[in-house]
C-alpha cells in the first residue's frame, strides 16, 4: 500500500499565511485558525506545503489502509478556501443550507470567502464534524 505523502511539518503556519498573496485570503485564514483551534482545542500545524491541519488521529479501514491525519484543516486554494471536514456531514442536513454560498465533497466544504457563509453553521458543521471522528476513532496522538 501506498504511503501518504501528505504529513505535518515543522513549517510555520504564520509564515505560510504571511505569503498568501490576497489580504482577504490571509484575513479568512486568521478566522479559521481561531475558529477551529477553539473547537478542537489543538495547535495548528502545516500538512504538507499548503494545508494547516489541527490535531490527529490514527485512521484504519477495514481494506486495512491506515495511517494519520488531523481532525479538521483548511487550505486557501487559488480556487476557493478547502475546509477538511474529515468527519463528513453526519446529522447537519439542516445546516447546510444555512450555510450560504457553499460546495461540498465528501470531506471538503469549498467556500470563496468567508463572508459569503454563516460562521455560527460553519462552526456548528466542524464540531459535529469533529464529533463524528472522536466516536469513530479512538486513537488520537
Amino acid at each position: 500500500m501506498s504511503e501518504l505523502k501528505t504529513k505535518p511539518t515543522g513549517a510555520s503556519v504564520d509564515d505560510f499565511i504571511d505569503s498568501i498573496e490576497s489580504e482577504t485570503k490571509r484575513d479568512d485564514c486568521r478566522e479559521l485558525l481561531s475558529l477551529i483551534g477553539k473547537i478542537t482545542g489543538e495547535k495548528p500545524k502545516m500538512w504538507g506545503t499548503s494545508i494547516v491541519g489541527f490535531g490527529d488521529y490514527h485512521y484504519k479501514y477495514k481494506t486495512g489502509r491506515e495511517g494519520d491525519w488531523f481532525l479538521s484543516g483548511f487550505s486557501p486554494r487559488k480556487q476557493s478556501m478547502t475546509i477538511y471536514m474529515m468527519g463528513g456531514y453526519t446529522d447537519t442536513e439542516e445546516l447546510l443550507p444555512k450555510l450560504g454560498k457553499h460546495k461540498t465533497s465528501v470531506g471538503c466544504l469549498y467556500v470563496n470567502k468567508l463572508a459569503d457563509i454563516d460562521m455560527k453553521v460553519l462552526e456548528k458543521l466542524i464540531k459535529k464534524s469533529v464529533e463524528t471522528l472522536k466516536k469513530t476513532y479512538k486513537e488520537f496522538n
